[in-house]
């Protein structure tokens, strides 16, 4: 009933300030509903000044949720399907050397750039954090949020290609930088002593290539259901136990659960509605799963917002947060602009492809999730109130100025 009665307060909360937002503000959707989330919490936290047991029946309710399970366990496999259905294969294949080599080199660049500018920020502010837990750190706030992304730049008008290139290696790079945090935290937890480098490399291809043939499978086998009938409930309903059910099965074997639901996704909104489905399962299909999205991503960001409530915040902290965000934008351009020179793919780039990448590479609820799910041992205590500072600057500084940063380009 507890739990009822927070995910019934979050759902009324959302709805109450989408229709403000698509009333009067008209801002992208998951800007408005962090900014509300924010505001709900500073006014929280002062109520609290004045009763404490009011803050503290309010961090109870919280607490009873666990953020991280409830991000990477069931919103996370939805969202990832519901984002790779709207993707063409057909524009994925003209970009799929830039979007590979921009989700797994550039991932692992920007890993260990941000994980070696925070240990040396550490020592700046006399803080001692082993090298490996910063690491850990850039594996987890490197990888963009595709729900985050996919959100604001619909708006911006962009061409085909870019808006392409940045959908595909967002939904792609998520799925590699989950890969690379649980590698890294394996390390971290059983010591880099005890650790081969054949380990590492069968860890890492268990959870990159399992997770994409695991979701072949699952799509493939959804497809020939969807093909053998024409019933649009029936049909949306397997949609359903193929996110469901396939990131269970990923759970159970030990593969990449995020990269099987793009894998999935893809062939469900491609070979899917092209060879299996009706135009009439379509329709339903396509409507269905944008309900979901639209909802899921409130609660997302609803969250996001309402989860400062329970952070503990410190002036250090703010400062090292805000200083690895402005970095973070230089080190996505670098992971970025290496790549594309090392694999041919900066003469074929359209212009300003790489700066629009960069301060468009915004930060969400998964790099939040990977941090709040970090054992304590490993500096949890640090990483996620930086973790969120630098979400906030991410969502409400990149994703606000993101329409003019793109038209002072386009002059």
């Amino acid at each position: 009933m507890q739990f009822f009665m927070l995910f019934s307060a979050l759902i009324t909360l959302a709805a109450v300030f989408s229709y403000f937002n698509v009333r009067f503000l008209k801002l992208p959707s998951g800007i408005s509903l962090m900014l509300m989330g924010v505001i709900v919490s500073v006014g929280l936290i002062s109520t609290g000044i004045l009763s404490s047991s009011f803050t503290s029946s309010i961090k109870e309710s919280l607490a009873e949720l666990d953020f991280s399970k409830f991000i990477l366990g069931i919103l996370l496999s939805f969202l990832l399907f519901a984002g790779s259905l709207h993707v063409h294969w057909a524009h994925m294949k003209s970009s799929a050397k830039s979007i590979f080599s921009f989700a797994t080199l550039g991932t692992l660049m920007s890993t260990g750039i941000i994980g070696t500018a925070i240990y040396y920020l550490f020592l700046a502010f006399n803080m001692n954090v082993p090298y490996i837990e910063c690491l850990l750190f850039g594996s987890l706030i490197s990888p963009t949020d595709p729900i985050a992304v996919m959100g604001i730049i619909s708006k911006e008008n962009l061409s085909k290609s870019i808006e392409i290139k940045i959908i595909g290696e967002s939904l792609f790079n998520d799925g590699i930088g989950v890969v690379v945090f649980v590698t890294l935290l394996g390390i971290a937890s059983r010591g880099i002593e005890n650790i081969t480098v054949g380990s590492i490399l069968l860890l890492f291809a268990r959870e990159t290539f399992g997770g994409i043939l695991t979701g072949l499978v699952i799509g493939y086998i959804g497809f020939r259901m969807m093909k053998s009938i024409d019933d649009f409930p029936a049909e949306i309903l397997i949609s359903l136990a193929m996110v469901m059910g396939g990131y269970a099965l990923c759970n159970l074997i030990h593969v990449s659960g995020p990269l099987a639901m793009v894998v999935a996704g893809l062939i469900t909104g491609n070979k899917g509605k092209k060879e299996a489905m009706s135009d009439i399962t379509m329709d339903y299909l396509e409507k269905f799963w944008e309900v979901i999205d639209h909802i899921l991503n409130a609660i997302l960001f609803m969250l996001i917002g309402l989860e400062i409530v329970i952070v503990v915040f410190r002036m250090d902290y703010f400062w090292i947060g805000l200083t690895t965000a402005i970095l973070l934008v230089g080190a996505r351009y670098i992971s970025l602009l290496i790549p594309s020179y090392m694999f041919g793919i900066k003469k074929t780039l359209e212009k300003h492809t790489l700066a629009i990448m960069s301060w468009g590479g915004l930060r969400g609820g998964i790099s939040i999730a990977l941090a709040l799910s970090l054992p304590s041992t490993a500096h949890k205590d640090i990483f996620v109130p930086i973790t969120f500072i630098i979400v906030l600057f991410s969502i409400m500084v990149q994703g606000l100025s993101m329409g003019r940063f793109i038209r002072y380009l386009r002059k």
